[in-house]
């Protein structure tokens, strides 16, 4: 993918800039607010690192512009402000993601790897795959083991959501900020309602069960270990 990385801390820049480099994207950099939304519109990134605390326009205002003028890329928000309401006015205003400082380069490059896997990047119509289970973003179709799943619009979010970074457990939290983004309608308690339906759906009468809870950390999709 051809990421731009909007980031004040040069020395933050430099690290993200090689350890995305290294996997394969072409990476540039910018350090002012106008400085990167020039670069946005003059390089077409598939993805934008941004950093919402930046000199010279901020990078919530850059984000609100990118949209108004109907820029497609990812958006991916790094920022040090960890609140939920933070959060919450990041995704409803365009972004796909968020990682709150202080973070590991690791999961920001698994987590930009799996935005690209959701659109924006090579093979985004893939259908996406773990075991049995297709999920076809594009066309909003289920299928297990050759058999068609009929799911809400919400369920289907939130199945979404899950096997696109499949093996990460996502909180109540995470997964009410991402597929229920208005805040009137935010209750952590609705994600297990939905989690209960999906599993009676996507894993009944079916081996091996993909859908796991682990105790005070959230939910996934994944394959259980071979013993």
């Amino acid at each position: 993918m051809r990421i731009l990385i909007i980031e004040d801390e040069a020395e933050l820049a430099r690290h993200l800039s090689r350890a995305l480099g290294r996997n394969g994207h072409l990476v540039t950099t910018a350090t002012q607010g106008p400085e990167g939304l020039e670069a946005a519109f003059r390089e077409r990134p598939d993805l934008i690192v941004l950093d919402l605390g930046l000199p010279g326009r901020d990078g919530m205002s850059v984000l609100a512009e990118l949209r108004q003028r109907g820029h497609a890329a990812r958006v991916m928000i790094l920022t040090a402000r960890g609140e939920v309401e933070h959060r919450i006015k990041g995704l409803k205003a365009g972004a796909d993601d968020y990682l709150p400082k202080p973070f590991s380069l690791d999961e920001l490059v698994a987590r930009v790897e799996a935005i690209g896997r959701r659109g924006g990047g090579t093979g985004a119509s893939d259908p996406l795959r773990i075991a049995d289970l297709i999920v076809d973003v594009q066309h909003r179709q289920v299928m297990r083991a050759g058999q068609a799943i009929d799911l809400s619009p919400r369920e289907f979010d939130v199945l979404q959501v899950l096997v696109q970074e499949p093996g990460r457990y996502f909180s109540r939290t995470e997964l009410c900020e991402r597929v229920w983004r208005r805040q009137h309608e935010y209750d952590t308690r609705t994600v297990e309602i939905f989690i209960t339906r999906l599993r009676k759906k996507v894993d009944s009468g079916f081996e091996p069960a993909l859908i796991h809870t682990l105790r005070g950390v959230g939910y996934s999709v994944t394959l259980p270990q071979k013993p």
